[in-house]
């Protein structure tokens, strides 16, 4: 059979041969490397029969997507060591998730730090086997009898689900075999470090009408070095941990009796989100955007039409029976938006619209994955809909490509990269062609801003392709913020129309867009990518006063009056405590800018000068230091740009 390769060559290979086989006909150095492969875009194991004409990459440990085998196979091991150890424990689950992985264990013994250890070193005695996962395909029969026979309730009820007829698989390594639908590694010798990083209560299925299990999270990498990296970086981010942080700088709470995912911002936190807020719509003022407000709740028909009621229900709040209908808040401005476009017909020559909106929406997320600002039930989507015409798509896409880098290089965000997701290969709405033009104008625009990207062959949702943006904070780590989506269903939904130039009514396109992601999540991003040590022009405390001592206090007002005269936020600290004392208090509430002044700075209208983590800079002129100050908050100037 022939096989094509990603340079476009094609490799004859014997019927039945798989990706190892592959891999051993280019090289054995190849073959010895590999852990997985990509044939026709979809990652399988190396060991899965190929077919005739089958695209197939071979995968290295380097590539992004090894990354899940790896886990995966180690979520087994853990899995495997856990059973050895512990052997009236019972199995459920063992994803990969976005930094590593976990299993889900049913057992009368808590799990502790001491069982990490015996754990690790069972895990690192199963890798040194280098034992082969053999995958075998079973009926749902074989399946039950296996599974059931072993006890394995959690197994089994997932398998009584499945459809007759359906092709189940296992996994075998050793003693131990697993019901999953794989890929994995062709044998645990490349897994070359482990850590069991925490455990916790989950309940099964996510419900808590179910049992609560013990899921166990771990991580793995096939080089020791990075696990040494990964910890280093684990411990610098619990220092920038949003949450203790925001509690030590009173920037908001989340409370008990007030509902789980629902943010109080403090007055410091509330000033630093109404900045980055005022920032939002000044910029989308100045980029050619409408801002809308639209409320809170909407009638169950809304809903309806969009599609939220069949396949978001259970991520909605319970509805609201008012005058006897069935009123939802809203998981999404949406909706909302397209009625303010039905108001009246829309000519070609109104095109394109670009409609901003921070917009508070509410979605139902589980308890167990609520975390801080990162994952909420009420937030603020940075929110706008642009509606245009097919000839005006191209040109929008890259204007909001740069818009989005724009914005985000603002707050610090400059190492980003992108990827795109194409037509799901099931279920998809809209015409074909539309589809290719959408997704070669998300690739040019990309191309043209010279961003790396990747593609998510066939991880579109079935409305149309996107592209997500990933930003890289400080210590490295990437989170999802930036979205761009074209939509290719809530137009035909609601009909959608405009008179194109011959008079005759044509559906418009459609792009949704969020570039900060939603406004809370972004607050906690940057509290962690700055550890609270905000820029000037983001600090809720801008400039703190230091009198020597109360006999000062006249020239200190009058400091904090030029200061404030230009929209500076200022304070004075007239405590009675020695000048050593306030400039240490200062730097513990990361106040990024500290005026001290005495005798000879009262006398020559002068004031010293000192700078969060720069210290001492220097004597200045009153009019000169404010002056500084300004010129620093009006460019948004950066730490690293500050010098003195």
């Amino acid at each position: 059979m022939n096989i094509r390769l990603p340079d476009g060559s094609v490799r004859a290979m014997a019927d039945g041969a798989n990706a190892l086989d592959l891999a051993r006909s280019i090289s054995e150095g190849l073959a010895k490397v590999s852990v997985a492969c990509k044939v026709n875009g979809i990652v399988k194991g190396l060991t899965e029969t190929l077919k005739e004409n089958d695209s197939v990459e071979i995968l290295k440990i380097s590539a992004p997507e090894a990354k899940d085998v790896l886990w995966h196979t180690s979520a087994h091991m853990m899995a495997q060591a856990v059973v050895s150890l512990f052997p009236d424990v019972k199995v459920a689950i063992g994803p990969s998730i976005e930094n590593g992985f976990y299993y889900d264990f049913d057992t009368t013994h808590a799990f502790s730090p001491e069982d990490f250890e015996a754990i690790e070193k069972k895990v690192a005695e199963i890798a040194a086997q280098s034992l082969p996962v053999v995958r075998k395909e079973i009926s749902k029969k074989e399946a039950l009898d296996f599974f059931g026979g072993k006890g394995e309730i959690y197994k089994t009820e997932l398998i009584s689900e499945l459809p007759e007829g359906a092709v189940i698989t296992t996994y075998t390594q050793g003693d131990f075999t697993d019901l999953c639908r794989g890929p994995h590694l062709p044998n645990t010798g490349m897994v070359k470090a482990f850590k069991v990083l925490s455990v916790a209560g989950a309940y099964w299925r996510g419900s808590e009408k179910n049992k609560m299990l013990q899921r166990l999270y771990a991580i793995s990498f096939a080089d020791p070095k990075e696990l040494k990296n990964y910890l280093t970086v684990i411990e610098e981010a619990k220092k920038r941990d949003h949450r203790k942080i925001g509690a030590d700088m009173d920037l908001f709470s989340i409370q008990d009796e007030i509902g789980p995912g629902l943010v109080l911002w403090h007055p410091k936190g509330a000033l630093i989100k109404h900045i980055v807020e005022t920032h939002w719509r000044e910029e989308h003022l100045k980029g050619g955007y409408d801002l809308v407000s639209t409320p809170h709740v909407g009638r169950s028909n809304l809903w309806e039409t969009s599609g939220h009621l069949s396949f978001y229900k259970e991520s909605m709040y319970s509805p609201m029976n008012i005058d006897e209908e069935d009123f939802f808040m809203k998981p999404m401005n949406c909706p909302f938006h397209i009625h303010i476009y039905k108001t009246k017909k829309h000519s070609y020559r109104e095109l394109p619209l670009r409609w901003a909106e921070l917009g508070t929406v509410y979605r139902y997320e589980k308890s167990g994955v609520l975390h801080g600002l990162m994952r909420v039930r009420g937030f603020t989507q940075d929110d706008a809909h642009i509606i245009c015409m097919p000839e005006q798509m191209n040109y929008e896409i890259r204007r909001v490509l740069k818009f989005c880098v724009d914005l985000l290089a603002t707050f610090g965000f400059k190492d980003l990269k992108v990827y795109i997701s194409t037509k799901p290969k099931e279920k998809s709405v809209g015409d074909p062609a539309r589809w290719e033009a959408a997704e070669a104008a998300l690739m040019e625009a990309v191309k043209e801003a010279g961003i790396e990207y990747g593609i998510d062959q066939g991880g579109g949702a079935f409305y149309g392709p996107k592209i997500d943006m990933k930003i890289k904070d400080a210590i490295g780590r990437e989170w999802q913020c930036s979205t761009i989506q074209f939509d290719f269903n809530l137009p035909e939904r609601f009909n959608l129309t405009y008179v194109d130039s011959s008079g005759e009514e044509k559906q418009p396109y459609m792009i949704h867009r969020a570039l900060l992601g939603s406004i809370e999540r972004f607050m906690g991003v940057l509290i962690e990518n700055y550890s609270g040590d905000f820029p000037l022009w983001l600090a809720p405390e801008q400039v703190v006063i230091l009198p020597v001592s109360q006999k000062f206090a006249d020239y200190a007002e009058k400091v904090k009056e030029a200061l404030v005269s230009e929209s500076i936020r200022a304070r004075i600290d007239l405590r009675d405590e020695k000048i050593g004392k306030k400039i240490r208090d200062a730097e513990n509430d990361k106040i990024p800018v500290m005026l001290v002044v005495g005798e000879r700075e009262s006398a020559d209208n002068t004031v010293s000068v000192r700078r969060r983590k720069i210290g001492d800079a220097g004597v200045l002129p009153l009019e000169q230091i404010v002056k500084n100050i300004v010129k620093e908050v009006r460019e948004k100037a950066l730490p690293e740009t500050v010098k003195s």
